[in-house]
């Protein structure tokens, strides 16, 4: 199943840009969209090293009469593969668990909260659950439906940048976009960071793909986020603390989705290289 995406639709408007941004990933990879409707308020996902309850907010679950329908027509004639997942085991009569066996999964900025309530800079605590524990990357779209026109890989260094850099590589190799790099130096020069791609196995690999690196060496790391394009899907890694509940996404992570409108696809610490 690893060559799936994973959708929970909602019949709203939001939900409709939303969907856009998920088609149009399967497009430019070749994956096979899965798509869930809703039907309760809430469903599990057993990830290995915790389940996860997501609390769908009332939004999933408005217009349950058209939504197939709904979804099936912004499909039409899209070029993607794509089906319906209906829930074939129950923890509770009315709480389905969903696989986790995916190799992407899509997510607004909040699953549980009215969306009409949350703006840029807030990514909602199911949603970091999810990414916390899951081994596939999360798109968290843009509000708006954009198509992006290159691949931007924020890497810092990190053992997950290394592998939010994997995905940037294997996303451009499919799509055959523009690949690029943002890094912010650190009072570091240029070679230290290629020697980590280097000591990964990655440098031959890099060279095949890699359209531009953006290195950063003056002024502050906010200030020179304006220097990613608006037509850019974001890649980054994610890290947490063993020790605290909720994913923290670093001084770093915030910054980048606290001010970036771009679509984000973010790999989060427990990654495994499949997708």
């Amino acid at each position: 199943m690893n060559n799936q995406l994973l959708h929970v639709f909602r019949n709203t408007p939001f939900g409709r840009e939303t969907f856009l941004s998920s088609v149009y990933m399967c497009q430019k990879t070749q994956m096979h969209l899965k798509i869930y409707i809703p039907q309760y308020p809430q469903f599990l996902m057993y990830f290995s090293r915790e389940i996860v309850t997501i609390h769908l907010d009332s939004e999933f679950l408005q217009f349950p009469e058209t939504a197939k329908r709904h979804a099936e027509e912004l499909i039409q004639d899209t070029g993607i593969e794509a089906s319906f997942l209906e829930p074939k085991r129950f923890t509770a009569s009315t709480l389905p668990d969903i696989p986790t066996d995916f190799g992407l999964m899509t997510c607004p900025r909040t699953i549980s909260d009215i969306s009409s309530k949350i703006g840029l800079g807030y990514i909602g605590p199911r949603v970091r659950g999810i990414i916390k524990n899951a081994s596939f990357p999360v798109l968290i779209p843009a509000p708006v439906f954009k198509k992006w026109k290159n691949i931007l890989v924020f890497f810092g260094g990190s053992h997950n940048a290394l592998n939010a850099l994997k995905v940037g590589m294997k996303i451009q190799s499919l799509s055959g976009l523009p690949l690029k790099i943002f890094t912010y130096a650190q009072k570091k020069p240029k070679s230290h960071y290629e020697e980590i791609i280097d000591e990964a196995g990655l440098t031959n690999r890099l060279k095949e793909s890699l359209r531009e690196w953006v290195f950063i060496t003056q002024g502050s790391f906010d200030e020179n986020l304006y220097e990613v394009p608006h037509d850019a899907l974001v890649i980054v890694g994610a890290y947490g603390h063993d020790l605290i509940k909720d994913l923290l996404f670093g001084s770093t992570m915030e910054r980048i989705q606290t001010l970036l409108p771009n679509s984000m696809l973010i790999v989060g610490l427990h990654y495994a290289e499949e997708y």
